[in-house]
């Protein structure tokens, strides 16, 4: 069983950055697809960045040049850094590693707001 537990959320003001990470209890992420995704208030989750196992990057529109996903093999963690933030990121943030089934960590929540 996986665990995966975000971390880095909090309140922004908008323009802000924001470096949110997720720690993996296994050497997970060099096997198997990862990313971020989010759920902001009343809407469906939806994915702001994934890395596949060798190292690809995909975004989603809202997130091309802002954001950026990374990862640590060896630390076992992904990252996501955000930066020039918008009060329209502001959701909970969730890990997601794509393996034999999908695990989900508790999510962080990122709210950007003055």
């Amino acid at each position: 069983q996986v665990q995966l537990v975000e971390s880095g959320g909090g309140l922004v003001q908008p323009g802000g950055s924001l470096r949110l990470s997720c720690a993996a209890s296994g050497r997970i992420f060099s096997f198997y697809p990862s990313g971020w995704y989010r759920q902001p208030p009343g809407k469906q989750r939806e994915l702001v960045a994934d890395i596949t196992a060798d190292g690809r990057r995909n975004y989603a529109d809202s997130a091309k040049g802002r954001f950026t996903i990374s990862r640590d093999i060896a630390e076992n963690k992904v990252f996501l850094q955000m930066n020039s933030l918008k009060p329209e990121d502001t959701a909970v943030y969730y890990c997601n590693v794509r393996g034999v089934v999908s695990y989900w960590g508790q999510g962080t929540q990122v709210t950007v707001s003055s």
